[in-house]
């Protein structure tokens, strides 16, 4: 296919801003989530190539800078969407510690750490402690670094919520549509896929990710209504609805940023 509309001109927008647009817009279009159909289904014409045409030669090398830029941002795009569509049985919080380790191994200038439950209860995070216990699914605190500016320079800290499935706890929720709480660790998605977008760029910023991963589910472990916990930030909680999780999570994230 070749594309022509990157030659229309936009108002305060240069050939580069509308090559690196059109490509993100391309692959979200051919974006497909199949990886966990049995039987995928063939595409009988599938695009091989996509040519973007510029008005003129001397936009060349803009162009294809502006084409790779918009590939990362989509890639990290693609990640996100791939993490947010698996189940809860896969995407687990392990899952997700796996995939920051494998990105780490893949772009070199991100470093990955994979802190797990004996690690959290360390750290004293009894706020994220309290949600995940009721699941055996155990937690992980994912703390992802790019550091590519000065060291002076103070780093931009994405905080990401990751419950990879929610039930409410103890709280739990309506069963229609509790399928979609799957989704409920779509905050870390995003971050996992803006670190993928960031390191494929080779952006020159300091940038920091923390993802609070774990599932909460209703058990006898579970936090009941009405239970008190101390965050690592020393301040107690009193927990008056389990399926309140993500502030409880994300609070020690944050205090984890002042250590």
């Amino acid at each position: 296919a070749v594309v022509y509309i990157t030659e229309e001109k936009v108002k305060r927008r240069e050939v580069a801003w509308r090559i690196e647009h059109a490509v993100v817009v391309a692959m979200e279009a051919v974006y497909r989530f199949d990886q966990m159909k049995s039987e995928k289904s063939e595409v009988r014409r599938p695009l091989r190539k996509l040519t973007l045409s510029v008005p003129q030669r001397s936009d060349l090398t803009a162009g294809e800078v502006a084409a790779a830029r918009g590939l990362a941002i989509a890639h990290g795009m693609d990640l996100a969407r791939d993490l947010g569509n698996l189940p809860g049985n896969v995407c687990t919080p392990k899952y997700l510690g796996e995939r920051a380790l494998a990105m780490a191994e893949e772009f070199p200038d991100v470093k990955a750490t994979v802190l797990e439950r004996k690690d959290i209860e360390a750290l004293g995070m009894g706020s994220f402690l309290s949600v995940t216990n009721g699941s055996e699914e155990p937690p992980r605190f994912i703390v992802l670094e790019y550091e590519q500016a000065a060291k002076k320079q103070k780093p931009i800290v994405i905080v990401g919520k990751g419950i990879t499935f929610d039930t409410g706890g103890i709280s739990i929720k309506p069963s229609a549509d509790m399928d979609q709480m799957k989704f409920d660790m779509c905050g870390a998605a995003s971050v996992l896929g803006t670190f993928r977008a960031i390191a494929e760029l080779g952006s020159k910023i300091n940038l920091v990710g923390l993802v609070p991963a774990c599932e909460n589910m209703p058990s006898g472990h579970a936090t009941k209504p009405g239970d008190i916990v101390t965050s690592m930030s020393g301040q107690t909680v009193e927990v008056l609805n389990p399926d309140a999780e993500g502030r409880l999570i994300l609070a020690d994230a944050l205090a984890y940023l002042t250590e």
